[in-house]
Parts: C-alpha cells; structure tokens; sequence
C-alpha cells in the first residue's frame, strides 16, 4: 500500500525508531524524533534514568546510559575526547530528567555550565521522578499532587533555566513539542555554538500528571498559551521572548490535570497572580541583559 511505503521511507531515514518503551502520550519520543531532525546524525548522546532511555535506547545515533548522579560527566569527557582529535564535526548532548539534572546531579551540571564545557545539557523535565513512583522533586509545580505531595506541592518549581543563565554560558533556551519550529530553531542555534548550552522541555506525562494520552499536544500548548511555561532564549546574558501569546486563563491549563483537581479557587486565583507578575517582568526584560 502506499501509506506503508510513505512510512517505511520516513523511518528509513528517521534518527529515531518507530515504537518505543514510553507510556501512552509521553512527550519525549516527539522531542527527540523534533530534536534529531534539528542535530542530525553526527550526534552522540549521553542520557539517564529509565523514564528518558526508554525513548533514547530508540535513538540512531550513538547513546550512553548513566545513573542519575552522573549527568554531564560522561559527555564532559567524550567532548574532551573528541577535542583531543579534533573532531569539530559532532554534537555532544547530555541529557537527564528534572530529577536528575535538578536535583541530584545538580552539582555536576552546575560545575560543566561553571567550566563551560562544550555540549548540549537538555533537561527532559517530566515535573516529578516519575520513574520511580511519582515523588515530587524540585521541579515539581506548585498545588501538584504526587505521592509524596498528596495534598499538593507547597513550594514553587525551581527556575533553572534562570539559574543556569547565571553561570555565564552563552546559550540557554526554554523549548516545547507544541512549537516545533521554535524548538528545531533553538537546537540548530546551540548547535552552531561553542561552549555549554542548555536547553529546557517540559515534557507533558500522561501519567504522572493525570491527563488522557490524546491530550499531549493540547496541555504542551496551553502550558505556553497561559505563560506557565514562556518560551525564550538567553543568549550571552541577553533575555528575548520567543512567543507573546494572549495570555490564557491558567485555569484552561490546570483543569486538564488530574494532579491539580483539589486546586480550590482561592488557590487557583494565587496561581494566577503568580504567573500574571512573571510574565509582566520577562515583557519588561525582554531585549535586555539580564545576566552579569
């Protein structure tokens, strides 16, 4: 049939393979088949935690598998390696969830970015360790239910991209599977860079977050949509927007979720005012350095 030669021939030259180990919905896989078709082949990747191999494991290109406290160091090494060759030509990316990159090798991340070592550090933010059962981590939103926050988280979600921009590096960028060319867009830019550059994906968790597996592409979007989650870059300490949306009630983005459903009004309202006050101060930074 044709439909199936149309198929074969894209995952013929496709960087990552059809299928996958993720959950229903995961938005992983579609960062990675967006991210590859931006890096191309000559890419080694350098990856953690069994929620993110599930989709690297599916990559064609060259992957390493790492525990959780060892983010960064691996491609620190292969990337001082490929020096020592001198082979300009190939992309070193390191890669870990929100637990690991923000939270247990936050260190390492933070000494590579200090060092400013040449690689892509992509932090594959789930909002939770949910490998593991589901627990909250640094990461993890304010009001959200996990198994360890039942009632709901009672302190914000750190803001890393902002403290990774702090080192000095000269690329930093938030990025998300709803925008497609904004996110190829960032990566070829990084790319194109030498030095560290990070780049950070809220992936959308069907179940983690309580939502239908359908629903991916719609809560990524409103997650943008409602400036919970802005799209910018920081490029050598200058911050610019990369979508202005009309802002969306974040009620639209939080009624999806299984994990804000004890949300009360007055809660929700601070939420609101929470995200309204963000979004008037990157507005009133855009185009300007923000890191000294």
């Amino acid at each position: 049939m044709e439909t199936d030669r149309i198929f074969d021939e894209y995952y013929e030259k496709s960087l990552i393979q059809g299928g996958n180990l993720c959950c229903p919905g995961c938005g992983g896989p579609l960062f990675w088949r967006m991210a590859l078709e931006a890096l191309g082949p000559k890419t080694i990747v350098f990856g953690d935690g069994p929620c993110a191999m599930c989709a690297i494991r599916f990559l064609r290109v060259p992957t390493f598998g790492f525990h959780f406290s060892f983010v960064a160091d691996g491609a620190t090494g292969i990337s001082a390696a490929l020096e020592m060759k001198g082979r300009d030509d190939i992309t070193v990316v390191s890669s870990g969830g929100d637990g690991a990159v923000g939270d247990i090798s936050f260190n390492k991340v933070s000494a590579a970015a200090e060092r400013n070592e040449n690689l892509i550090q992509i932090c594959v933010d789930n909002e939770a360790y949910m490998n593991t059962g589901i627990q909250k981590s640094g990461l993890t939103p304010f009001g959200a239910w996990t198994t360890t926050t039942p009632l709901g988280k009672e302190s914000p979600k750190k803001n890393l991209p902002f403290i990774i921009a702090q080192h000095g590096v000269p690329y930093v960028a938030t990025v998300s599977i709803s925008h497609p060319a904004d996110l190829k867009g960032k990566l070829r830019r990084a790319k194109e860079i030498r030095g560290f550059k990070y780049i950070h994906f809220v992936s959308p968790c069907p179940t983690g977050w309580r939502f239908h597996p359908s629903k991916t592409v719609e809560v990524a979007r409103l997650s943008v949509e409602t400036w919970i989650w802005p799209l910018y870059e920081i490029v050598d300490g200058t911050l610019r927007l990369t979508s202005k949306p009309k802002p969306k009630p974040v009620e639209e983005y939080l009624k999806l979720q299984g994990r804000f459903r004890n949300l009360s009004p007055d809660v929700i309202k601070l939420i609101q005012s929470n995200i309204d006050g963000k979004r008037e101060r990157l507005l009133e930074n855009d185009g300007e350095r923000i890191v000294f």
